[in-house]
C-alpha cells in the first residue's frame, strides 16, 4: 500500500543507476554498429579496399573508449555546469581544456585498442602523423564532446524537476529583527557618550519551500537530516526524501543554526540531533548511523567539531 504512493521519482530511484548504464552501454553499441555499417559500405567504394575486422577495430575502438568515459564526462558537467552566473570565462575555458583532454585520452585509448589486435591478427597499426591525426580526431571529438555534456546536463535539469528543488523562503519576521532606530540625544551629549547600536541577529532560514512535480510545500530547517555537497547544488536530506538547494555547502552552513548544524566531511554536513550512533573506523575517521537509517561518513580532521558539537547539544 506505502509503495502505490509513491511518486514517479520514488519509483525510479532505485533501478536509476542501471538505467543510466544501460543507456549508455546501448546507445554506444547501437552508434557503434551504424558507424560500421556505414563505413563498410564506404570501404567498398575505394581504390583499395580494408578487410572488415580492421573497419570493426577502428569503429568499435572508439565507441568503447567512449563508454568507458562516460563517467568523466559526468565529472566534468557536474564541475562546469553552465548555469554559473558571472562565471562564463571559467566555464567556456574550463569545457576547452577539458575537450582537449578527453581527446587526447580518446586517441590514445583507440591506438592502444588498435594496436593490440592488430597485432593478435598478426599485423602493426599505423596511426600515421600523431599531430595531423590528432588535429583531425579533435574536430570530431568536440562535437562527440559537446552532444554527451549537453545531454548529461539536459538529463540532470530533468532529474531537478523530478526530484524536487527547494529555494529558501524569506522569513517573514526578518523586518522585526533589524535594531530598533536609536532616540535623538540631547544637544549637550557628547559624541562618544552615545550607545552603540546592537549588532543585528544573523537572519537565519526557518522553512523551505520545495518545488516537486508541479507541487509546493514546505519543509522545515531542523527537519533536515544531513546535508551534502552535490556540484553547485547542496542536497537536503529530509525524513527519507532528497531535496536541491542552488548553493554551496559552505555558503550554506553559514545561514544555518551552529549550534545544530555540523560540518564532518568536506562534503557532508549533519544535524546533531538526527544522529543515531558514532562508529569510529581506522585511521581516526568515523561513520555516523543517522535516525533515518542512512550513514554519512565523517573525516578525521572534524571529529573535533563533531565532539564540540554534540557536546553543547548534550
Amino acid at each position: 500500500m506505502k509503495a502505490s504512493h509513491r511518486n514517479l521519482y520514488e519509483r525510479y530511484e532505485p533501478i536509476r543507476r542501471y538505467v543510466e548504464v544501460g543507456f549508455w552501454i546501448v546507445l554506444m553499441a547501437l552508434q557503434g554498429v551504424f558507424a560500421t555499417m556505414v563505413a563498410v559500405v564506404d570501404a567498398r567504394n575505394r581504390a583499395v579496399p580494408r578487410a572488415t575486422w580492421e573497419i570493426v577495430t577502428w569503429e568499435g575502438s572508439s565507441h568503447l573508449v567512449l563508454l568507458m568515459l562516460i563517467p568523466v564526462f559526468v565529472a566534468i558537467e557536474r564541475r562546469l555546469a553552465p548555469l554559473m552566473p558571472g562565471r562564463w570565462v571559467h566555464f567556456v575555458a574550463g569545457h576547452i581544456i577539458a575537450s582537449v583532454a578527453i581527446s587526447v585520452v580518446h586517441v590514445a585509448g583507440m591506438f592502444a585498442v588498435r594496436s593490440l589486435v592488430y597485432a593478435l591478427m598478426g599485423g602493426r597499426y599505423d596511426f600515421g602523423g600523431w599531430i595531423a591525426q590528432w588535429g583531425y580526431e579533435y574536430l570530431k571529438d568536440v562535437r562527440v564532446y559537446v552532444s554527451i555534456v549537453f545531454g548529461i546536463w539536459a538529463y540532470r535539469l530533468f532529474m531537478l524537476r523530478l526530484q524536487g528543488e527547494a529555494r529558501v523562503l524569506d522569513a517573514p519576521e526578518a523586518g522585526a529583527a533589524e535594531p530598533a532606530p536609536t532616540p535623538a540625544e540631547p544637544e549637550e551629549s557628547e559624541p562618544s557618550m552615545q550607545p552603540v547600536p546592537p549588532t543585528p541577529p544573523v537572519a537565519r532560514p526557518e522553512r523551505f519551500l520545495v518545488r516537486k512535480l508541479r507541487r509546493e510545500f514546505l519543509i522545515a530547517a531542523t527537519d533536515i537530516d544531513w546535508l551534502q555537497a552535490e556540484g553547485n547544488y547542496v542536497g537536503l536530506h529530509v525524513n527519507g526524501h532528497d531535496y536541491l538547494l542552488r548553493a554551496t555547502l559552505t555558503d550554506f552552513l553559514t545561514q544555518l543554526d551552529p549550534a545544530r548544524f555540523v560540518r564532518v566531511h568536506r562534503s557532508h554536513a549533519v544535524n546533531l540531533a538526527r544522529i543515531k550512533e558514532i562508529e569510529p573506523l581506522d585511521g581516526g575517521d568515523a561513520k555516523l548511523h543517522m535516525h533515518d537509517g542512512t550513514t554519512v561518513p565523517c573525516s578525521r580532521r572534524y571529529r573535533d567539531a563533531l565532539r564540540a558539537g554534540a557536546g553543547s547539544t548534550g
